[in-house]
């Protein structure tokens, strides 16, 4: 659990960063409907809810730079004794600030009211330029408010700023709170895989795994960090399979891609196994490159190295085992050099990871590699999609093998946050047939 003096923190962290004289305004995620009347479980916007920990529609975030008080200010619904009938409780001003630790904290009724006098005068305005129409829309209305008061010496901000790239960056090194939230939601996602693997049996369903794994997180109160992927068969060569549908077939391999969110921050793990327990000779072969692959990524992990040193490591180790598997011909270099790997591998073979599953961050800066830093999170996934309709020799196609692991960087190397779930061959047929 982030205590709120880390909130606070974050918010200073973020406002030295941006410099003196600037107004930082950040909005929460609207509520969104389903259908009808019926709405989405409400989540934060991850850059709100990093800086603030609050999870209510409707407000808005006001930072002030270079002011020693007054300078964090929350605007958020007031308390409503009949929507809280309905709804639930809601936080309120008053509670705003003593359980958020904002210095001021207002009804968000009264920000386009207020917001115009909070931004006047100060000479940046450093939001998130662009990314929401209609906010811009406001912003731009909130300026033309302070442009057009006549009779008054106040100035509107003269440059707008992105917020983005000071706030990822930021959000890219993990605090030893966010660690902590990480492996539990690992840990979660390690009960409801280790689930998954021992109730699959020939003849159950897709969709059948994926109640196993619902079951796990609900009784953790816990929740799917992103729709998870129950794919048997050729449909573990489909990306981002998420219908979860189809019969389980003996002598196929499943892959199961599914993550658990605690506390907002998010795991992502990937396992493949034998539908009834067993590897045959070929899933056995394929399976132990893609393994090799990961075990060669991962040795790359740690400080210093470029982001997409992992990448390399884990294509070159697969690009040799299709070549020793006859998948591929030609010399390793050829391979390399003409990418043809890329028809059975073609993704990179991580991202970062935290608040979003997918998390923000940049990859290269002026076309250099990030170098991987102590304290950040990622996955190492590489894969092998040999479709049915593959140039493969045909003994090999509608085989999907994914192996993914959430990496903490360490002081000197890295952490394999979910080692919990088991991903040799022997100790996967081990937990599926304990008995045989």
């Amino acid at each position: 659990m982030i205590k709120t003096e880390e909130f606070k923190k974050r918010r200073q962290q973020l406002m030295k960063r941006v410099g003196e004289d600037a107004v930082i305004i950040l909005k929460s995620r609207d509520d969104m409907l389903r259908n009808g009347d019926a709405q989405y479980r409400y989540r934060q916007d991850s850059d709100f809810y990093y800086l603030t920990g609050f999870n209510e529609p409707d407000a808005l975030l006001v930072l002030l730079t270079g002011d020693k008080s007054h300078s964090e200010i929350l605007f958020c619904r007031e308390k409503d004794p009949d929507k809280m009938i309905w709804d639930g409780p809601m936080v309120g001003t008053e509670d705003a600030m003593s359980a958020f630790g904002f210095d001021q904290a207002f009804d968000v009724k009264e920000a386009d009211q207020r917001i115009p006098l909070l931004m006047q005068d100060r000479e940046r305005l450093v939001f998130k330029l662009g990314e929401h129409e209609q906010f811009d829309h406001k912003i731009s209305g909130w300026v033309r408010n302070i442009e057009q008061r006549k009779g008054q010496k106040s100035r509107a901000p003269e440059e707008f700023v992105s917020i983005n790239p000071m706030l990822h960056d930021m959000r890219v090194y993990k605090s030893p709170a966010e660690i902590q939230c990480l492996k539990k939601s690992v840990d979660i996602a390690v009960k409801a895989h280790e689930r998954m693997m021992r109730f699959c049996q020939p003849g159950l369903c897709e969709y059948d795994l994926q109640a196993e794994y619902m079951h796990e997180l609900t009784r953790q109160q816990s929740e799917p960090s992103y729709l998870p992927i129950i794919g048997g068969g050729a449909n573990a060569c489909i990306l981002h399979y998420i219908n979860n549908n189809q019969q389980l077939k003996d002598g196929d391999l499943v892959l199961i891609d599914a993550g658990a969110e605690y506390d907002y921050y998010a795991s992502d793990i990937t396992r493949t196994f034998p539908v009834n327990g067993r590897f045959s000779a070929r899933q056995r072969d394929l399976y132990e490159v893609v393994l090799q692959a990961q075990k060669d990524a991962i040795a790359t992990v740690k400080p210093g190295n470029p982001w997409n040193q992992p990448h390399e490591a884990a294509v070159k180790t697969l690009s040799q085992g299709l070549l020793d598997l006859g998948i591929l011909r030609g010399t390793l270099q050829q391979v390399l050099e003409e990418k043809l790997y890329r028809q059975y591998y073609m993704h990179m073979t991580g991202h970062w990871l935290g608040l979003d599953v997918h998390d923000c961050g940049d990859y290269q800066v002026d076309d250099l590699w990030i170098e991987l830093e102590k304290d950040m999170v990622l996955t190492i996934e590489p894969a092998l999609y040999i479709g049915p309709d593959s140039d493969a020799p045909e003994v090999w196609r509608g085989m999907g093998i994914r192996i993914e692991d959430d990496i903490l960087v360490t002081a000197k190397g890295h952490q394999v946050l979910s080692s919990g779930i088991v991903k040799e061959i022997d100790d996967i047929e081990h937990i599926m047939r304990p008995l045989h």
